[in-house]
C-alpha cells in the first residue's frame, strides 16, 4: 500500500475506545528485537498507550482497525493499528512478519515510520505509526477522481509517497532475491515475476517495481485497473494471462506523447529494457517543471 501526506491540522477529539472483551483472547508472541532495531527516538520511546486519544477510524483490515490518534502531551498525530489477539492464525503470522519488517526499516524515508509497538495483556497488539494525512492513492482516486498528467508527474517525481502494510511481505537476504510464493495482490506483478525464464532470465526486484509504477500511474489516469475492462473483477488466472501473454496496456487517446513515452518506458515486458528509476527521473515527462531541478 502507498500512502501520501499533506500538512494540515484537525481538532476532532474522542476518547480512545476500550478493547472489546467479546470472547477470550490469546497472547500473541512478539518476535525477538535487538536493541539496535528498536525505534531510536526518545520521544517515541516515551509514548505509552494511555497517552493516546482516538480521533477517528481510518480503516479496517483483517483482524483489526486503524485509528487516527493524538498524543495528549505533544498534540502530535499518529496512526494506531490495533490487531486483536483472537484473530485468525494467518493474520497473527502476518502481523509478526510486519512487526519484524517495521523494526528493521524504522529510519527509511520511503517507509511509513513505526514509532512504537504495544502488547496488551488481552493479547491485542497496537502498532503506533507515522500518520499520512492524505490517505492512500486509492482513496484519493475514489474521493477526487482521476489524476491529471501534471499531478501524476508530481506523484512520480516529488510527492511524499511512502510504503505501508507489510503483512504479507518477506525479508530478503539479498536485495534482488525473488520470492518463492505469490503473496499479496498479483495485479501489479511484472511478467518475470510469473515467468522469470521467459521474461528477463532472472528476477530483478527493482525492475519489477518499475512495472508496478507504470500500471499505478495508468490506473490513476484512467480510473480503473488498466489490464482489464472497467468494472471487471480480476482473478489470478485472468491477471496472469493478461500480464504474461497479452500486450502491455496502452493509454487512451488524449494522453500526451510525453506521458505515453514515460509509461512505455515502465511497461516493457523484457525487464532489461525497462528504464531505471534514475533514468525515469530524467525523463521529459517529469522535467517539464523547471522547479524539479531536471
Amino acid at each position: 500500500m502507498a500512502v501520501v501526506r499533506e500538512r494540515r491540522q484537525l481538532s476532532l477529539r474522542l476518547p480512545l475506545p476500550e478493547i472489546s472483551e467479546r470472547r477470550p483472547r490469546f497472547p500473541l508472541p512478539l518476535p525477538p528485537a535487538a536493541e539496535n532495531n528498536r525505534p531510536s527516538s526518545a520521544a517515541a520511546a516515551a509514548i505509552s498507550a494511555a497517552d493516546l486519544e482516538k480521533l477517528q477510524v481510518l480503516g479496517h483490515g483483517n483482524g483489526g482497525t486503524v485509528y487516527k490518534v493524538r498524543h495528549k502531551r505533544t498534540a502530535k498525530t499518529y496512526a494506531l493499528k490495533l490487531v486483536h489477539g483472537d484473530s485468525d492464525p494467518a493474520v497473527r503470522r502476518q502481523l509478526r512478519r510486519e512487526m519484524d519488517i517495521l523494526r528493521r526499516t524504522t529510519d527509511s524515508p520511503h517507509v511509513v515510520r513505526c514509532h512504537e509497538i504495544f502488547e496488551k495483556p488481552s493479547g491485542d497488539i497496537a502498532i503506533l505509526m507515522e500518520y499520512m494525512d492524505y490517505g492512500t492513492l486509492e482513496t484519493l482516486l475514489k474521493s477526487q477522481g482521476t489524476f491529471s498528467e501534471p499531478r501524476l508527474a508530481d506523484v512520480a517525481r516529488k510527492m511524499e509517497v511512502k510504503i505501508a502494510d507489510f503483512g504479507v511481505s518477506k525479508i530478503m537476504c539479498r536485495t534482488l532475491d525473488a520470492c518463492n510464493s505469490y503473496v499479496g495482490t498479483c495485479a501489479y506483478m511484472s511478467p518475470e515475476r510469473f515467468d522469470p525464464e521467459t521474461y528477463g532470465g532472472s528476477y530483478d526486484g527493482y525492475a519489477g517495481d518499475i512495472w508496478s509504477l507504470g500500471l499505478t500511474l495508468m490506473e490513476l489516469y484512467m480510473g480503473h485497473f488498466p489490464l482489464l475492462p472497467a468494472g471487471q473483477r480480476p482473478d489470478w488466472a485472468t491477471l496472469m494471462c493478461a500480464i504474461c501473454f497479452g500486450e502491455p496496456p496502452a493509454l487512451p487517446e488524449g494522453a500526451s506523447d510525453g506521458f505515453r513515452s514515460f509509461v512505455e518506458c515502465c511497461l516493457q515486458k523484457e525487464s532489461s529494457k525497462r528504464w531505471s528509476a534514475a533514468q525515469l527521473l530524467a525523463h521529459p515527462f517529469l522535467c517539464k517543471d523547471p522547479r524539479s531541478g531536471c
